[in-house]
């Protein structure tokens, strides 16, 4: 495709024909010429926005940047409505990858009812792969917003799912060839379609009415830069049993492949979550088909430590995201 905005037929054709979700609080929403939404909600309620860029892989790019935004208004315990969508293409790019595209963003936005309220779409030479950056936009009760830094100490802490979902998923789509030399098709594939559990709203929902202190989706950094977020947010210490984090097999073995840590590694998927009362989350949220366990607690210090054993790691502010240590994935 030419470098330059979209001409207006492919605009029409390939973008703004494949979206299909209307939301009531969107008062106009993308068609040509446009730059700006309008966005209506009650009294009563707050606006709540995120923003994210998917750059790490180009495998089903439409479906994870959805998916990962959403999830970020799910940690704040509002409800999406819509997102703002920028696509970034290269020249080489064909119009039926554009179309893919937009059909997997649509697909999301059907299964999360998120409407495509506005954005923008170019051909350009600054980025070497599809880059897609997505704001979100949600709402939420007047002073009802859960942060990160809401936990208190002697809460118990919570994760959802699996650690490594995203990362592994991602990994195993993008180094599928190189894994099967050592690992079996039916671990590899299992890896592949651990994206169907990418969406943290099942279990956002259940949390925000058992009643829960604070909340953070694991993405860049995994779970050991999650919880040192969290700690830092809410200005306490953490005792954390490494054994009692969930983790897939497949997850194990995938990173072992490429010689890297799994706790450090995008997760997606996984949700931490701070609480007064870890067993009746974990029961509740087991009753709606989502599996977590409590890996440890809040405390008054200011000591973040993971504990495994007789061995005790004191966290550290998040580097660079593990996945960024497999050959031919670009860093942010």
């Amino acid at each position: 495709m030419e470098i330059g905005k979209l001409k207006e037929s492919v605009l029409k054709r390939s973008v703004i024909k494949q979206l299909h979700v209307k939301r009531p609080e969107v008062g106009s929403g993308p068609s040509i010429g446009e730059d700006c939404a309008t966005l209506q909600v009650g009294p009563d309620e707050e606006i709540v926005m995120s923003t994210d860029p998917i750059t790490g892989t180009a495998s089903d790019i439409g479906e994870l940047a959805v998916t990962v935004s959403i999830n970020d208004l799910a940690s704040a315990g509002a409800e999406p409505i819509g997102i703002l969508l920028t696509i970034l293409l290269t020249p080489r790019m064909r119009e039926a990858k554009l179309k893919a595209i937009m059909e997997q963003v649509d697909n999301a936005c059907k299964r999360y009812n998120v409407q495509v309220m506005g954005g923008h779409t170019e051909v350009t030479e600054v980025v070497n792969q599809p880059l897609i950056s997505v704001t979100a936009v949600g709402k939420v009760k007047k002073g009802q917003m859960v942060s990160t830094g809401g936990a208190k100490p002697g809460m118990d802490l919570v994760v959802t799912k699996w650690i490594g979902l995203e990362g592994t998923s991602i990994i195993a789509k993008d180094h599928e060839e190189e894994l099967l030399t050592r690992l079996p098709k039916n671990l590899v594939d299992s890896a592949k379609d651990f994206d169907k559990y990418l969406s943290v709203l099942p279990e956002s929902r259940v949390a925000v009415e058992h009643g829960v202190a604070a909340m953070h989706d694991i993405t860049e950094g995994g779970i050991f830069g999650a919880l040192w977020e969290m700690g830092e947010a809410s200005g306490v210490g953490l005792d954390v049993d490494l054994k009692s984090i969930p983790v897939k097999q497949e997850t194990i073995e995938v990173c072992e492949f490429f010689g890297i840590n799994p706790y450090e590694l995008i997760s997606s998927g996984a949700m931490l979550i701070a609480t007064n009362d870890g067993n009746e989350l974990v029961r509740k949220l087991a009753e709606a088909g989502v599996a977590s366990a409590i890996i440890g607690k809040s405390n008054s210090s200011n000591d973040k430590r993971v504990i495994s054993g007789d061995e005790v790691r004191f966290l550290e502010p998040p580097k660079a995201d593990a996945l960024y240590s497999v050959p031919n994935v670009e860093r942010k």
